[in-house]
């Protein structure tokens, strides 16, 4: 740990340490706990130690333009769902900064993202166990009005350890700001650019011919440029980004360029907006370590173009970027009729409808190891890997009662997690009633049903196949304490009864929840990013708190 504390030993004077001593401290503690035991029916397994937990305290020292911080972090033992490789305590993440309105330095561990993250992304995740946040030292200057530069230059974290060698630096030019006489314009434009390289050492990976060894890239790099145009109620982003032969365990260690293309453009005004998305990923996974496989050391990201569903059956099948290959469109379209209008009724009613398809790239097989792999056609379109549609209502009923109704169609290809099976298609039907009942009360019951054209089966072990239905009630009383039961169960050519019982408490920044219930194994994705989770029947616990 003396590394941690050697970063904050600066050679203060008497007068200057005073100042440092009249800053504030202000942090954050979470504990999260789970005990768990077998059940054969959900495929649920003992846990060894009984009771395993996930804990992590952050401290934050501010005064004026100066700032440090640490975190502390314990997995004894990490919870169902986290790799094992977190198991252990200690400081986790610490950093010292400084920072103006135009220039900034931070050094030890710090996040950063260069546009839409295509080129690098360094963030974290806690609840899909994801840290890939750079030790190093990041910098940011404005040397005029509307010209933002940064450069980074760290290694990766990786669990307890770091990895790799990351460089990289970002440019951006507001147009509007930089030229006087367009500051007061309608029509806004911003244009970016970034580059990011990595250094790893040689090592010895095998071709597909005997006795030949790969001859592998030290260096990498990746670039994109981006823009961003709005004028009224009109958007449009878009960045493309190209990455260097990068061989890896990922690609299987071919030697094809990378390249990715995304494309936003959207539409709003009172009561209506509209957005349409698209992009292509083609062999743009970007990791510091060519030999990882795992979901740990992405330099860059790729954003994902599906809906982000929150109810249980419509995100029962969330889609993971494929960074090897992918092509994909979304349509989101929101409505809100008027008040007193026929449609609109007393209250006005609100209408969201989302579609997206993901399909593979259409592609021809060149070679293996060693080779490009394989080529593709731009525009062509290979086998579906995902696509939904979901139409929602909600509307207030009375003063006091608000119901939305949601229909969704879910396809789903399993080659997407690397199972085998055949695709999925699933209809579901939700119904959500608020009910108001005082300031401090309040009421919502949650009923869904999902009919799908899957069935269990032993060889392919996928507990969420078959036709489903979910029940929960949670109230909301004195502002202060909630309480939710819910239950899931396939009724027909599946496999599970999943019920759930929590209660929680808030006090002030305080706020203690306890559950107890079955958990189905399945996978968590947020923003494309995913992790499995095991099944589990028993115990969880969560306390959170600020200072």
């Amino acid at each position: 740990m003396a590394g941690a504390f050697a970063a904050f030993s600066f050679p203060f004077s008497t007068s200057e340490a005073q100042g440092i001593m009249g800053g504030h401290v202000t942090g954050n503690v979470q504990w999260d706990g789970q005990m768990s035991r077998r059940d054969s029916v959900i495929g649920a397994s003992d846990v060894p130690e009984k009771i395993l937990s996930n804990a992590r305290a952050d401290i934050l020292y501010t005064n004026g333009n100066f700032s440090a911080g640490l975190r502390y972090e314990g997995y004894l033992g990490p919870m169902l769902g986290f790799d094992s490789k977190y198991s252990g305590q200690g400081i986790a993440n610490y950093f010292v900064s400084y920072k103006t309105q135009d220039f900034a330095v931070t050094a030890g561990h710090f996040y950063e993202q260069f546009g839409n993250g295509m080129t690098l992304r360094a963030y974290e995740d806690r609840f899909l166990g994801i840290d890939n946040a750079l030790r190093g030292i990041g910098v940011m200057y404005r040397p005029f009005r509307g010209i933002t530069l940064k450069g980074v230059l760290g290694q990766q974290r990786y669990y307890w350890e770091t990895r790799g060698l990351v460089r990289g630096v970002d440019g951006e030019v507001s147009l509007n700001d930089l030229v006087e006489s367009w500051s007061e314009a309608k029509t806004r434009l911003t244009l970016g650019a970034s580059f990011v390289s990595k250094y790893e050492g040689d090592e010895t990976v095998m071709s597909d011919i005997p006795g030949y060894k790969l001859q592998l890239p030290k260096n990498v790099g990746a670039g994109a440029v981006r823009i961003d145009l709005a004028s009224g109620g009109f958007g449009l982003q878009a960045e493309y980004a190209r990455k260097g032969q990068d061989p890896s365990m990922m690609n299987n260690y071919i030697y094809k360029p990378g390249e990715a293309l995304w494309v936003s453009a959207s539409y709003s005004q009172k009561g209506l907006s509209a957005n349409i998305q698209a992009k292509r990923v083609d062999n743009m996974c970007f990791k510091s370590v060519r030999s990882e496989s795992g979901e740990m050391l992405y330099i860059n990201y790729t954003p994902a173009i599906t809906k982000q569903h929150t109810y249980a059956f419509l995100s029962m099948y969330p889609y993971a970027t494929q960074s090897t290959g992918e092509m994909g469109l979304q349509g989101d379209f929101m409505y809100k009729f008027k008040k007193e209008t026929l449609l609109g009724g007393k209250y006005g009613t609100d209408v969201h409808l989302n579609a997206s398809l993901i399909t593979g790239l259409d592609t021809t097989i060149v070679g293996g190891k060693g080779t490009d792999g394989y080529t593709s056609s731009f525009f062509g379109t290979g086998e579906t890997f995902y696509g939904d549609v979901s139409l929602e209502i909600a509307k207030k009923l009375s003063s006091k009662l608000k119901l939305t109704a949601t229909y969704g169609y879910v396809l789903f290809n399993p080659v997407v997690e690397a199972h085998a099976g055949d695709i999925h298609h699933n209809h579901v039907l939700i119904a959500d009633l608020t009910w108001k009942i005082n300031r401090k009360n309040v009421l919502r019951f949650e009923a869904e049903w999902m009919g799908s054209d899957s069935k269990y089966t032993a060889e392919v072990d996928d507990k969420r196949c078959g036709d489903w239905i979910m029940g929960l009630v949670e109230y909301n009383f004195t502002s202060s304490w909630f309480l939710s039961l819910s239950d899931q169960y396939a009724y027909n050519d599946g496999v599970g009864n999943y019920y759930n019982i929590s209660v929680g408490y808030t006090k002030g920044a305080t706020r203690l929840q306890v559950g107890y219930g079955k958990q189905r194994e399945g996978i968590i994705c947020i923003g494309g990013v995913c992790r499995n989770v095991p099944a589990s029947n028993g115990l969880t616990f969560s306390l959170t708190t600020s200072f």
